[in-house]
C-alpha cells in the first residue's frame, strides 16, 4: 500500500517534460494511447483516408483519455469517501469504547418503545 501511494504522489513525465502528478492521469493517457492507435486504424482500414484517419485518432484519443481519467477519478472520490466513513467510525468505537454509547454493545430497547404485546398462541400446545 505503502509502495503504492508513492508512485502515484510522484507522478509520471510527459513527453519528457511534463512532470504530471495528477492521480488517475497515467493511466488515462495510456488508455487514450491505445483508444487513438485502435480507432485511428480501423477508419483507415475501412476508408484508406489517411488524414480523416488521423483525426479520428485524435478525437478516440481524446474521448478515451477523458472517459479513463473520469472513471479512474469517481472510482477513487468513492475509495476516499468509504476510508474516511470507515476511519470515523473506528474513531467512534474507540471514543465510546465501554460507554452507553458504544456501537459494540447491544442495550435492551425501553419498554415504552415496544409495540404491541404479542399474544400467545393458546391453540398449539408449546412444542418441547
Amino acid at each position: 500500500m505503502a509502495g503504492e501511494e508513492e508512485d502515484r504522489q510522484k507522478g509520471f513525465r510527459m513527453l519528457g517534460i511534463l512532470d504530471v502528478k495528477t492521480p488517475c492521469a497515467r493511466e488515462a493517457v495510456l488508455h487514450g494511447a491505445g483508444g487513438a492507435v485502435v480507432s485511428g486504424l480501423i477508419h483507415f482500414l475501412t476508408t484508406s483516408r489517411v488524414r480523416r484517419s488521423f483525426d479520428v485518432g485524435f478525437a478516440g484519443f481524446m474521448l478515451t483519455t477523458l472517459g479513463s481519467w473520469w472513471y479512474c477519478r469517481t472510482g477513487r472520490a468513492r475509495l476516499l469517501v468509504q476510508q474516511r466513513v470507515l476511519q470515523d467510525g473506528l474513531k467512534n468505537k474507540v471514543a465510546f469504547e465501554g460507554t452507553s454509547r458504544d456501537p459494540g454493545t447491544k442495550t435492551p430497547r425501553d419498554p415504552g418503545q415496544l409495540g404491541p404485546p404479542e399474544t400467545m398462541n393458546t391453540r398449539d400446545p408449546p412444542s418441547p
